[in-house]
């Protein structure tokens, strides 16, 4: 079995999308295609369901996955044992994000990390977001999964991985604020809202309170997305939140999107170090596989 082949199909894996994965490993999408299609003839059988709108993993796409993690992994070890002169990184690395995005985007990031420099130990911590950038700049973590902010210092790199789309949240249930929101049209300045006590997310609701003129009636301030949704779960308020957050809530079924009036715009969602630290070798590799 090819290694080449492996470590692409695993990265294929991560971002379930044909552009990225062609553009992470230098070939082209249409030789990414014919490559997966020899490994599927290979198989014996499908390895991913894919249309024009998505890819996923089948069943034996998920098993050949296992094979393919387990398979580098020994040949990682056989080099190793093979190659006296070979140096791989040693170290911990430090990194911080929200809970959410320690489901939701760093798995696939430490996966291609850990398969380059299966040595490094990684620290990770988890907290609000909107302190992520902070942490950075103190020196408090290497790393940092984060929002791009409208202040963003040029002290600081920011490598981009993907947008992350906001939403108008209400509770589900049957409550006062679930009431309101049924009504037509929606009283949106009798609303309670729940907002955090900082940072990008904060400034998204501002923006959105002017662009609706209406002078918010604040219910609380919270710190932290993750906080905010059992909030508007349980009925106290309305809330604008990232999608990935509600999805990744396990009181999702309690809460309802509302239609915005007003466009939010996504947030940029990246990796951020300071700019003086970049080429630190544990700092600079993970950044390589971004």
């Amino acid at each position: 079995m090819d290694i080449r082949v492996l470590k692409v199909y695993l990265d294929l894996c991560d971002t379930l999308h044909f552009g990225r994965t062609a553009a992470n490993t230098n070939i082209s999408p249409s030789a990414l295609s014919r490559m997966l299609q020899r490994l599927e003839q290979d198989v014996g059988t499908r390895l991913f369901e894919r249309d024009n709108r998505s890819v996923s993993l089948t069943h034996a796409g998920k098993a050949f996955r296992r094979f393919a993690e387990e398979t580098l992994g020994q040949w990682q070890t056989l080099k190793r044992e093979l190659d006296t002169e070979q140096h791989l990184l040693r170290g911990t690395l430090h990194l911080y994000c929200s809970v959410t995005a320690a489901y939701s985007h760093l798995p696939a990031l430490l996966d291609r990390f850990r398969r380059v420099q299966p040595l490094v130990d990684i620290s990770l911590t988890t907290g609000d977001a909107a302190d992520a950038m902070k942490k950075v700049q103190s020196q408090q973590t290497d790393i940092a999964i984060a929002a791009l902010q409208d202040d963003f210092t040029d002290k600081l790199h920011f490598a981009p991985i993907g947008k992350v789309t906001l939403a108008v949240i209400a509770p589900a249930v049957h409550c006062q604020v679930h009431a309101l929101v049924n009504q037509t049209p929606i009283p949106w300045d009798k609303l309670p809202y729940i907002v955090p006590d900082h940072g990008p997310g904060r400034l998204r609701m501002e923006r959105w309170f002017n662009a609706m003129n209406i002078r918010a009636n604040i219910y609380a301030q919270v710190r932290g997305h993750e906080a905010i949704v059992p909030m508007v779960a349980l009925g106290c308020g309305v809330s604008i939140t990232p999608n990935v957050v509600v999805n990744n809530s396990p009181m999702m079924d309690r809460i309802q999107v509302l239609q915005s009036p007003q466009p939010i715009s996504p947030f940029e969602l990246g990796c951020c170090c300071l700019h003086k630290r970049m080429e630190d070798p544990l700092i600079n590799a993970f950044l390589s596989v971004i």
